[in-house]
């Protein structure tokens, strides 16, 4: 038995070997950039975990157990302009994976056309050309460029997810620093309020003392400055206080003069320190996701750069009707059709592929150089946070002590003064350094708490708990 030649043997042949080699070809695997990462952080001595270890919380600032703080956070996450951005990222970065997955389906299409037309010369007669047609074609995949073009976009989808992911920390991580401080200003307003009226009360006393002739004008003089001054200090931290107002009713998406906090005049407690993570879960991070992420990227736009130069295989088809008349337009007679390969190179650009494999390159290796930074600052972030929690928890204590000595010591010249044993001078010292004691015990405080949400933000959102880790190995 003899196989009958048919003049489509080559073309099967050639659409049969591109399929098998399309199949057999796949998009290398990104490789995650090495990092030497440290064990256990440099700065955990001293660090004191709570007693019940356990893993922070994505709402990490509830640890806080701030109603308000919990309340703003709500609202954060509904009307953040920043965050509705990179929403819009997000979408782009679907929309352009789904582009790119388009690339690897066949192209269908039909048209219609219709001409009337005569040759030159003018004795011809007018043709009139019906054509109904439809086509196919499809590159086939030889080298893997059209699947490293889709693992890009996919990379840069994952990387437009983990920015959201970043996104929201941040803002999160913002908030609670913008209402810390608002706190932290309220209740240095109610302090110097205090002050203020102490200083009133005692250039009261002051002007009774020099209308008796006991102490001069300048003992009066001096009251008054101190009260002065007192009085701007005040006017600045409802300024502070208003402006930190500000910036979170724009966080939460809403115009200043449309917000207000009650005032409490209260810091909330710092929380109890959870277990720290080890220092390689950092790679768990949204930010430092998104710049690995960013890497594979680079590397998938790097590979198909270097597959620019060879060439690429169309497997194309098209079938139709061609007459003159449209009610007989369908019909055997007017049928014509065509299906076949085509192989196309560029022999010549001009250095148009290099450079493009230059710069390919160079983008991989910034992405890199970008993980790897983004990784190391991290690390510091929590070093610098650690230390800075630490040390100042022992200098909370310590301001405790200062303020409670500076108070004694004001109690025992004033009661001097009054008989008359030292000068008013000594009574304003002892104001300035008792002020200055319980202005700087809210302003430890303050970044104590400061550091805690740092640390909480830095250790908290999308983490694994350890023990989820553990059990997993």
């Amino acid at each position: 038995m003899t196989m009958m030649k048919t003049p489509f043997a080559p073309i099967v042949f050639t659409a049969a070997a591109a399929l098998l080699a399309a199949c057999s070809t796949t998009a290398p695997p990104a490789t995650p950039p090495s990092m030497a990462v440290p064990a256990e952080f440099k700065e955990v001595a001293g660090w004191k975990p709570a007693a019940a270890a356990a893993a922070v919380p994505e709402a990490w600032w509830t640890l806080f157990a701030d109603p308000a703080l919990d309340a703003l956070q709500a609202r954060l996450l509904d009307a953040n302009q920043n965050l509705r951005v990179s929403l819009a990222q997000l979408a782009a970065a679907r929309a352009a994976l789904a582009s790119a997955s388009a690339q690897v389906l066949p192209t269908i299409g039909a048209g219609l056309s219709a001409t009337r037309a005569r040759a030159a010369g003018g004795e011809t007669p007018v043709r009139n050309t019906l054509q109904l047609s439809a086509d196919a074609s499809w590159e086939v995949d030889l080298w893997g460029r059209l699947s490293l073009a889709v693992s890009a976009a996919d990379a840069s989808l994952q990387a437009s997810a983990d920015d959201l992911a970043a996104a929201r920390l941040s803002a999160q991580a913002t908030l609670t620093q913008a209402y810390l401080a608002l706190r932290t200003n309220e209740a240095q307003a109610a302090v110097l309020e205090r002050t203020v009226a102490a200083y009133q009360r005692s250039l009261e006393l002051t002007r009774q003392r020099h209308a008796a002739g006991v102490v001069s004008g300048a003992d009066v003089a001096q009251a008054e400055v101190q009260l002065a001054n007192a009085q701007a200090q005040w006017r600045d931290l409802l300024a502070s206080r208003a402006q930190n107002e500000h910036a979170i009713a724009v966080l939460v998406g809403a115009a200043p003069a449309a917000f207000g906090l009650p005032v409490t005049a209260q810091l909330p407690a710092p929380p109890e320190a959870p277990a720290l993570l080890p220092s390689t879960l950092l790679e768990r991070r949204p930010d430092i996701a998104a710049a690995e992420r960013r890497v594979a990227s680079a590397q998938a736009q790097l590979g198909i750069a270097q597959r620019a130069w060879f060439p690429s295989l169309t497997l194309s088809a098209g079938a139709g009707y061609a007459g003159s008349s449209l009610s007989h337009l369908v019909s055997a007679p007017n049928l014509f059709w065509s299906v076949g390969p085509a192989l196309a190179a560029s022999l010549f650009d001009g250095g148009a592929k290099n450079a493009a494999l230059a710069q390919a390159r160079a983008s991989s290796e910034q992405a890199t150089a970008s993980y790897r930074q983004t990784v190391l600052t991290a690390l510091q972030e929590v070093e610098d946070n650690l230390v800075a929690a630490t040390n100042l928890q022992g200098d909370e204590a310590l301001r405790q002590q200062a303020l409670a000595s500076s108070r004694r010591a004001l109690a025992i010249t004033e009661s001097q003064y009054r008989a008359g044993t030292v000068s008013y001078l000594d009574v304003v010292s002892s104001q300035t350094s008792a002020l200055g004691a319980e202005t700087a015990l809210l302003s430890t405080r303050s970044q104590r708490l400061l550091a805690l949400a740092t640390l909480l933000k830095n250790i908290g959102g999308r983490w694994t708990p350890a023990e989820a880790l553990a059990g997993s190995s």
